[in-house]
């Protein structure tokens, strides 16, 4: 499905909201396609399956016509394949035969219970409040028709990528509707795909502890598919304290096919850690920036503190120290974090920093630009954390704040050959030594420098890279400050003239008007 395509289906489907607030209304039309979704690819199934009861050549071929219509709805045929049991009055062309009925919203509620009793992967997933919407009958009804529209059928092969794209798609254009409730659940695509470019995950287990709508997830697949992996090579495990949330990161991993562990329950990281024996080897996340109830001050002998007790008001220095509790010995970290955290002294963050430098766990340091996030304006920057550095005692600074183009009026978002200038340089930095020497990586001024340790301890263990990049060096200007001048007078006196003249005009227009 194109862009167009996209953007039409979201256009009809937001028209629909009326008065709703789109925090509900996203649960909404995300559990639709969900459901539309699991109905195809099941009725997608059964015609394959009715293929090969009635072909001879096959091993299951049956004779008896009465045979097949009882084989087609024999459970295990399905379930063999990962295609989820869909019950008769949950399959989609019900839902749309009874669309325009007053009680439309009870009937997708009892669908999707019926779907988790079925499917037990799916328990305590689905949405099921149709019935209690502020949402017109009428209007559901009208939604449904437009979810209808969606065809997985035309080529069920790639029908998994189109739902994928779809669900994404949307979780974006909600996140931006919602604005800062909108980042506690998604996480723009350019710093997702930055921190998977970098990482490179491949093979091993994934870990994401704070993983909102599941999009770290989601972008390691697409990856790994990119570079003719297989996805059954990595484990996803995830943990999200939101219960709405946790249930929209599982149905967002259901959907895809992708095996994952998000613990028993939606639960707090800190207080409740679902996966306490856990050692990932890639850990991507973007936790809340600078939270200040996490409940640290009941935390104080955690043993996840190895360098150093973080403050209570602020998570930020918590947040690394439970990823890097969790980080098996070659794996590594990649955090999203305010830019406070490169350079905070404030209750003995710089204490913690500076031990963390020190033990050379910091690989890699990235500045990002403003106006990346639907939700704040905070300046970010992005951590890179390893226990077995290819590069001892040194740290790779990248200054990206100047990367990017704005998508509209408030949001920046990065080309992918800005996240390849990025993920590039570090693998270069991180690879120098077995690079031939044409392709050895250079400091260049005002973008990335690779600093000793001995010169971030000189800056009292600061972790801004404008600190070590420097400003960009200029462009020489070969021409002399005194045709400069002339030229540029001529150029400001002919546009004074110019808009003189335009004055005028617009004044002869008024006249007329009145």
């Amino acid at each position: 499905m194109d862009n167009k395509q996209k953007q039409a289906l979201w256009k009809t489907a937001d028209q629909l909201r009326s008065n709703m607030d789109a925090a509900e209304y996203k649960h909404v039309v995300l559990g639709l396609i969900f459901l539309k979704y699991i109905s195809d690819s099941f009725e997608f199934q059964c015609a394959s399956l009715k293929k090969r009861f009635q072909n001879p050549q096959d091993q299951y071929f049956l004779s008896e016509p009465s045979g097949i219509e009882y084989a087609l709805e024999d459970k295990d045929y399905y379930i063999a394949d990962n295609v989820f049991w869909v019950p008769n009055n949950a399959r989609w062309q019900y839902i749309r035969n009874n669309a325009k009925q007053t009680d439309i919203g009870k009937i997708i509620d009892d669908a999707m219970y019926q779907i988790e009793k079925e499917n037990p992967k799916l328990k305590n997933i689905l949405n099921k409040t149709y019935a209690r919407l502020s949402l017109p009958p009428a209007k559901l009804g009208d939604l449904i028709d437009t979810v209808s529209t969606i065809g997985f059928n035309e080529d069920f092969s790639k029908s998994k990528d189109t739902l994928g794209e779809i669900y994404e798609y949307f979780l974006g254009k909600f996140a931006s509707a919602e604005g800062k409730r909108g980042g506690q659940y998604y996480t723009p695509a350019s710093i997702v795909k930055t921190l998977v470019a970098i990482m490179a995950p491949h093979k091993g287990r994934v870990y994401d502890p704070c993983c909102g709508s599941g999009g770290m997830f989601v972008q390691s697949e697409l990856f790994v598919k990119s570079h003719q992996g297989d996805i059954s090579n990595i484990s996803i495990y995830g943990q999200e304290s939101n219960p709405t949330t946790w249930r929209l990161a599982a149905m967002n991993l259901a959907i895809r096919g992708i095996g994952f562990d998000l613990g028993k329950e939606a639960a707090d990281t800190f207080t409740k850690d679902q996966h306490p024996a856990l050692k990932a080897d890639y850990i991507l996340a973007n936790p809340p920036f600078n939270v200040s109830d996490w409940g640290g001050d009941k935390l104080q002998d955690d043993s996840r503190w190895k360098y150093g007790i973080p403050p209570a008001g602020n998570a930020n220095y918590a947040w690394i120290q439970h990823m890097i509790s969790h980080l098996a010995p070659t794996g590594i970290a990649g955090i999203v974090l305010a830019n406070g955290s490169m350079s905070s002294n404030t209750s003995g963050e710089g204490e913690i920093r500076k031990k963390l430098i020190e033990a050379d766990i910091v690989e890699c340091m990235v500045a990002l630009p403003a106006q990346l996030f639907f939700n704040t304006q905070i300046p970010a920057c992005l951590w890179f954390l390893r226990k077995q550095k290819k590069r001892k005692n040194e740290i790779l600074f990248i200054d990206a704040r100047n990367i990017g183009f704005m998508a509209d009026r408030v949001l920046r978002e990065f080309t992918d050959k800005d996240t390849s200038k990025i993920a590039d340089t570090y693998h270069t930095w991180r690879l120098d030594e077995d690079a031939p020497k044409d392709k050895q990586y250079k400091d260049i001024k005002g973008f990335c420098k690779s600093a000793k340790l001995e010169e971030v301890k000189n800056n009292d263990y600061v972790l801004t890279p404008g600190r070590y990049v420097g400003t960009e060096e200029a462009e020489e200007d070969s021409e002399p400050f005194e045709q400069k001048f002339e030229r540029l007078t001529k150029e400001l006196f002919a546009q004074m003239e110019e808009s003189k003249k335009l004055d005028e005009k617009i004044k002869d227009n008024l006249k007329k008007v009145f």
